[in-house]
């Protein structure tokens, strides 16, 4: 019997009925079909997840209760903060589901010159929303109990300025250093990757001025999103629990 993974943004009482969200109901309703009895996992980003069962289920409404709570704790050692210039639509959702599945601990979506995404204020709001479902949805399939934190669209100026204990990390097919020779940090990795056409020349200089280790990963240039994931997966490799 298959056992959904299901993300709940509310505190879980155990031993309490409560009403799953909108998105969860439909899911539970009208994709799996689950009938009343069959049990679930819940989580809600706080570490732990929750054994539950359906209590009723209908279109509009599902009802459920929590019968235990587990300490579960599937997250990486490596501390990594990924720095993503924003790209148009399915990139963009790509990068932000497979870092989670990675393992990724935070990441900052940075506007940067060649940003071809230009929205106003509400619309940025929006487009935050879609993205945490994003990452709702890949620490359900992933089995991670602990959400990446997911910062608001930031100018690459800004994200440069702030402090961080971190190594700072950008990619260049130039560089001289490959990235698998990157020496370990306690601190973990900020990892600056550009959108699609990458950094410009005066972005990668003022990355390096703010501290910016430029590391390579082979003389081919590679795409926004498979930058971002391979480089991850490297990192993972080498010091994290890959």
């Amino acid at each position: 019997m298959r056992i959904p993974r299901i993300f709940h943004p509310q505190p879980i009482v155990i031993d309490t009925e409560f009403e799953l969200t909108a998105e969860a109901t439909h899911h539970i309703a009208n994709v799996l079909r689950l009938k009343p009895g069959h049990p679930i996992v819940l989580f809600n980003g706080d570490g732990n997840e929750y054994s539950a069962e359906l209590i009723s289920v209908a279109k509009r409404q599902v009802i459920v209760e929590a019968d235990a709570c587990l300490s579960l704790s599937k997250e990486s050692p490596l501390y990594l903060h990924l720095g993503q210039g924003i790209s148009k639509g399915d990139r963009m959702e790509m990068v932000l589901q497979k870092a989670v599945e990675l393992g990724v601990t935070e990441i900052t979506p940075l506007i940067t010159e060649r940003c071809t995404v230009k929205l106003d204020e509400k619309r940025w709001e929006k487009k935050q929303q879609q993205w945490h479902k994003i990452i709702y949805g890949a620490c359900e399939q992933s089995g991670r109990n602990t959400l990446p934190k997911l910062n608001a669209p930031t100018g690459l100026s800004q994200w440069l300025a702030k402090s961080t204990k971190a190594q700072r990390v950008t990619l260049s097919p130039t560089a001289r250093d490959p990235i698998t020779k990157l020496a370990y940090h306690s601190h973990g990795y900020q990892l600056l990757i550009g959108p699609e056409g990458g950094l410009s020349e005066n972005e990668v200089h003022q990355a390096q001025e703010s501290g910016y280790l430029t590391v390579s990963m082979g003389p081919r240039v590679l795409r926004t999103e498979t930058a971002a994931l391979t480089s991850l997966s490297i990192l993972q490799a080498l010091h994290g629990d890959f």
